[in-house]
This record gives C-alpha cells, structure tokens and sequence, in this order.
C-alpha cells in the first residue's frame, strides 16, 4: 500500500490543490497533514483573528475530507520533525507541498527537504499554488525580479495559466495516525468583533457571489468606501481556501472592465510576491532606502496610540482605523489613506505601522501587508516615493457624503455632506457639541516635515 503526506500550509483547500492531486495520482492512500507551527507562534504572527479564522478553515477542510472519506490529522511543533515523525508512522516515501515566497517558509522548506532526504523521503514542491503566476516564472532578463510593477504586469498578462483543478471525490487515510483536536473559534479570546467567518466553503460562496452580482461594476465602485464594493475575498487568498488561480479564470470568463480591474489587482498581488520571493529582507528592511530618520513608535507614542485608536482628528483616518479593529479588515483605499498619515504626514517608521496592521489584519501577510507599507512610505516599489495621500481630499472624493465616517465614527453623525471630513471648521459652538479631537497635526506641517526630512526643501 502507497502512502504519501500532503501539507497544507497557506492552500486550506480542496478544489486546485496541485499537491493534492499529485499525491492522490500516486498513492493509495494520502495522510492531509497540518502542523501548528511553534516557531510561527512564537514570532507573535499567530495573531487572535487569524487564529480564529484559522481554526474556521481547519475545521472546513476536515469536513470536506471526511466528506470524502478522509479525515485532516494535526500536530503541533517543529515542522520538519512533525513532517517527519508522520512520514515515518505511515511509512510514507512522497510529502507534497505547496512553495510559498518569505524567507522563513524557504528556510522552512529547505529543513524539511533535508529532514526527509535523510531518510530516504522526497519531498515535492508545487508553484503557482498560492499565487497565479509562479513568483519566478516573470522576471527580467538581467535580473531576477521585476522592480515596478508596469513591465511586471504586462508579462504576467501573457502567462498561461494553468486549468483549475477540481475536488477529490475520494481520499483515503491510513488507519492509526494520531491527530490533536482540531482548534476552534471560540476558544480564541480578543478576536474583533466583526471578524468574518473562515473555510473554503464560505471562500468558495464569496467568489461566486463576487463573480455573479460584485465584479461587473468593481472598475467603478472599488474606491467607494461606504459602498464596499470590493471582493473581500483577501483572507481567503491569504490563508489559500480560495485559488487565487481560479479567481482569475472566473474573472477573464466574466470579462469586461469590472473583470479586468479585479484581475489587475489579482497581479498586484503576485508582484509583491515575487518581489518577497527575491528580497526576503525586505519584509523588515528598505527596499529601496531613502535614508529617511524615521520617528520611532516609541518617540512618537502619543500620536502612534491616537492613530491606533482611530482618535487623530481626520475623520476618514479614523474610520479606516476603527473598522480595522473591529472587523479585522480594512478597505484599500483607507489602508493607503491610514499608511500615508503614519509614514508620511507623522513621519513615523513605517514597520510601526505594519506591525500594528498584522496584530489585527485577518489577511495579514508579509509579502502585501509590507511591501504595501514600503510602497505608501516611499521605500519600496512605488515610482513617486514622495507621493502623499491628503486624508481630507481622499475623504471628499471616496466618501462624499460621509456615509463611512458615519458608520465607524458615529460621534460625527450629526454632521452632513462633506463637511464631516472637516470637523475643526464648524463653529466652536457647534464643535462642543461633538465628543472628537481636535487635528492631531496640521497637514501642511506635517508635508513640510516629510519633504524636509526627504531633503525636498
């Protein structure tokens, strides 16, 4: 009896699941591994939502393969030797896995070929799984990544994608391999309130609902918002329970400009990607230095607490904020907004502000929480690093009405229209009345700031 080892890491799913089906093709029976890695709990980035999100998609992905026959077996510890200590139970040649791009799922990667070679075991690694396009399958012809995201889009345009696969309809598991219990939501204390529901059943009922009633009109409505037209389909790319390979298919089957927007930012995220892939450091480092002298978290506490709270006195900052801690999740168009004051009207170190936005983002990951940072501070990809993002011109143009300030600030519900986005300009009589505070900086001190600090005066 053939038997092989497949673990999932970011691709909690059973629909396009490359290792899957490559193990299924060559074994008689499979052993669905997940490991609760300790060195990722001791990093901190096993955050409560993602914990809780986590356990939602585990225990998705066990009823699928029990559905099926199976069953997901899970331990706890060092990967390699749990990976090892399950191949040798049940005495497994193969394990199958799917590539992913930071330095620690490399280094990750290369312990756990080195563990199993020395036993006689193989280990076989997937690309193109937990992105589209591999992160290497684009790159220039002298270097070995694409550095602006243009020419990168324009190539990964003309890669083949490869066909969507479907689900098992059988999986069979040998008898006898211990398995803890799986994890549960509600065992994880201090999860935001609002914190969406995880698996592959609830990611695969979102991307159709998206596909058959959202993307038509995303080119138009993505930045709205109060209108949140957008997939939110994040979480479920990050933790891999939706294929972000068959999202595009989906997409350019749909056609139309709605499609091609979506599918657009589908590329951003095989971008950052393959730039993580390349530059490992550059989760915590410069990518492209600007020798900023950052203010630290710690030098500029009070205003880094305010901006946390959602109490800096720019109202849109402050809604973005507030809906982050309550739903883990924040719009794109506020995470440029939030990520410009820190880095750029503050002048506060940007990995202040990524580590803040991991604490609490559900679909927190270091290849588009950082290099998302890196593009908003100038520091990273973006080809106009002193571009800032004016929370109050943002807030009119993307919030007109003041329907989303409304909704997470409702302190300022009694102001209509646009003048919600300029609170400190109503008349003192009239401000007293509102529990909100005043500006934490003036904007155009804080733009002097940054331009002098950047050398631009």
């Amino acid at each position: 009896m053939t038997v092989s080892v497949v673990l999932f890491t970011a691709d909690l799913r059973l629909y396009d699941q490359p290792p899957l089906r490559a193990a299924l093709q060559r074994s008689q029976q499979i052993v669905p591994l997940f490991v609760r890695d300790d060195a990722i709990a001791a990093t901190g980035f096993a955050t409560p939502n993602r914990t809780a999100f986590l356990a939602d998609c585990l225990t998705d992905l066990d009823a699928g393969l029990r559905q099926r026959g199976g069953r997901l077996v899970v331990r706890s510890g060092e990967v390699a030797a749990v990976v090892r200590e399950v191949a040798a139970e049940a005495d497994a040649a193969d394990v199958y896995m799917s590539a992913d791009v930071s330095g620690y799922a490399q280094r990750r990667e290369d312990r756990l070929r080195r563990a199993l070679a020395a036993e006689g075991r193989q280990l076989h690694v997937h690309d193109g799984v937990v992105t589209a396009v591999p992160p290497g399958a684009v790159t220039p012809q002298s270097k070995d990544h694409f550095a602006v995201f243009g020419p990168y889009a324009r190539r990964w345009e003309q890669q083949h994608l490869r066909k969507p696969l479907g689900a098992p309809r059988t999986v069979r598991v040998p008898d006898g391999i211990r398995s803890e219990e799986i994890p549960s939501r509600t065992a994880v204390r201090e999860v935001s309130p609002g914190l969406a529901k995880g698996g592959e059943t609830e990611g695969r009922a979102r991307l159709a609902a998206w596909g058959r009633d959202g993307i038509a009109a995303y080119e138009d409505t993505h930045d709205d918002l109060a209108g949140d037209a957008t997939s939110r389909l994040s979480a479920h790319l990050h933790f891999g329970t939706v294929s972000a390979a068959e999202a595009v298919h989906r997409a350019r089957a749909r056609g139309g400009p709605g499609a091609e927007a979506f599918v657009r930012q589908l590329c951003w995220r095989d971008f950052h990607h393959q730039v993580l892939a390349a530059r490992p450091r550059a989760a915590t480092e410069d990518y492209r230095t600007r020798h900023d002298r950052w203010r630290t978290e710690k030098g500029a506490r009070t205003e880094v607490e305010a901006w946390q709270q959602g109490r800096t006195g720019y109202p849109v900052v402050d809604a973005a904020m507030r809906q982050l801690a309550h739903e883990g999740w924040m719009h794109n168009r506020g995470r440029l907004l939030t990520a410009s004051f820190l880095a750029k009207t503050l002048y506060v170190d940007w990995r202040a502000g990524a580590r803040h936005f991991l604490r609490l983002l559900v679909d927190g990951d270091l290849a588009n929480n950082q290099l998302n940072w890196q593009w908003v501070a100038g520091t990273g990809t973006d080809s106009r690093p002193n571009r800032v993002f004016n929370p109050v011109t943002q807030g009119k143009r993307y919030d007109p009405d003041g329907a989303y300030v409304h909704r997470w600030v409702p302190e300022l519900a009694g102001i209509g229209g646009a003048a919600v986005h300029e609170p400190w300009k109503l008349p003192a009589r009239e401000r007293a009345r509102y529990d909100y505070p005043d500006p934490l900086v003036d904007l155009a001190d804080g733009l002097a700031r940054f331009r002098r600090a950047r050398g631009k005066e």
